[in-house]
């Protein structure tokens, strides 16, 4: 049984740096704000994020979090659905993006809380 919670509890973080081709950032944002539902309907889709570099303003990190690798692997990547992610996306990326996939290290987490500044 012990073993059955644990894999209920893992989570799978899909890791993608994103190189836009030079000036079609603003296009690529538009095109993922579209695209960005496809994957948020995929079964086994927990959430995502999307990064912009401040230093390099045409590059991105996509940060998605699967319930398990073949969530990510096969449940989208084999679908229909990943066809139109595609055509929205993939072109362009300058080169294509080399996707990993992390796991959370157990034990190793926290946050800072947020101190909402004194009104006025």
């Amino acid at each position: 049984m012990e073993n059955h919670h644990q894999a209920a509890d893992a989570m799978i973080t899909e890791a993608a740096p994103l190189h836009v081709r030079a000036g079609q950032a603003a296009e690529f944002e538009a095109a993922f704000l579209i695209a960005q539902s496809i994957i948020a309907s995929m079964p086994g889709y927990l959430s995502h994020e999307l990064q912009r570099c401040l230093e390099r303003p045409d590059e991105y990190l996509l940060l998605v979090r699967w319930e398990t690798l073949a969530a990510h692997e096969t449940g989208f990547r084999k679908s229909p659905q990943y066809q139109e992610w595609k055509r929205l996306l993939h072109h362009f990326y300058e080169p294509f993006p080399v996707v990993s996939h992390f796991e959370q290290v157990p034990g190793v987490a926290g946050s800072r809380p947020r101190i909402e500044p004194p009104p006025g």
